[in-house]
């Protein structure tokens, strides 16, 4: 007999409980075929949900990579405070930060970099949307993150600029942000993002991309 994962069991499970929950709309709702189609596509749409948000892959490594990120940052800083080393040193470590989240001014910005921050996005393969926070000429972050994220055929992306993400919870994906190769971006005008930590890096949107605090507009001054 194949074996068979927690993730596919509870898959199973939930697919065989769709004959009783179609049998208990009926009876809620009666006959009417309308109502019970929508409400077993509210159904549905919450399993598909769910689905990206916990069953997904990419999921479980999007949140392992702002995990290992924070806690990259915090030993960081216990190693300068231990070590007494002066605030010149502080800065160079900062120029390595992961993930977009150094605070070094990106002046003069490279042509190989072809969007700014606060463009808002559509990713090309997963479809949900966002707006860019921050970007590094090329990808940053630890060697095991890398090597988890592409396989020896795309390793090729590691060297292309990358950016961070505030991703759209309208979209109900499951993640709050991403850190993507400049391969996978869309450009889209006139969509605005829902995010609760919008406000943090934006004033306002101008209709074609949002504009940037002034803590982040020194940080990225040519965007």
């Amino acid at each position: 007999m194949p074996q068979m994962n927690r993730s596919t069991i509870l898959q199973i499970c939930l697919l065989l409980s769709a004959i009783p929950a179609q049998y208990l709309i009926s009876q809620w709702y009666g006959a009417d075929v309308l109502e019970r189609l929508g409400l077993s596509e509210r159904i549905f749409g919450l399993w598909n949900s769910f689905q990206k948000s916990y069953l997904h892959s990419d999921a479980w490594t999007e949140r392992f990579q702002i995990v290992l990120s924070r806690a990259w940052t915090l030993c960081y800083g216990e190693a300068e405070l231990q070590s007494g080393s002066n605030k010149e040193s502080v800065a160079d470590e900062d120029t390595n930060a992961y993930f977009a989240e150094s605070k070094q001014i990106r002046s003069p910005k490279p042509a190989t970099v072809q969007f700014n921050v606060g463009e808002v996005i559509v990713h090309r393969r997963h479809g949900y949307s966002g707006v860019i926070i921050g970007w590094d000429l090329e990808a940053k972050a630890p060697e095991e993150w890398l090597k988890n994220k592409y396989s020896p055929e795309r390793e090729g992306f590691v060297k292309s600029p990358h950016y961070r993400i505030l991703i759209n919870r309208a979209n109900k994906f499951g993640k709050s942000t991403s850190y993507i190769p400049e391969d996978e971006i869309t450009i889209i005008k006139g969509l605005q993002v829902l995010h609760p930590e919008l406000k943090n890096y934006f004033s306002r949107y101008d209709g074609a991309k949002y504009v940037m605090q002034e803590w982040l507009k020194l940080q990225y001054p040519h965007d």
